[in-house]
């Protein structure tokens, strides 16, 4: 893919859908390792090698059981919990 081919990709947008393409090549743009400290340092990090504990497993099963029987928390709800919303 070249330049000239997404300008044309974009030029063959319907007017309405040039706010979405914008936010997505300006969140492509703007989520440059080059440029993101933070994406820089996750791409470089090492892999989490360390085994599962017993105890992990454990958890994990509870929580998936729990998922399960419906007893998870909505994403809003743990957002309001947490004082995100």
């Amino acid at each position: 893919m070249t330049r000239d081919a997404i300008r044309q990709l974009v030029d063959d947008l319907d007017e309405s859908d040039l706010p979405t393409a914008e936010r997505l090549l300006r969140a492509l743009r703007d989520t440059s390792t080059e440029t993101d400290p933070v994406l820089r340092a996750l791409e470089n990090a090492p892999l989490d090698d360390e085994p599962e504990t017993e105890e992990e497993r454990a958890g994990a099963a509870e929580a998936r059981q729990e998922l399960l029987e419906g007893k998870g928390i909505p994403h809003e709800e743990a957002l309001r919990r947490l004082g995100l919303a």
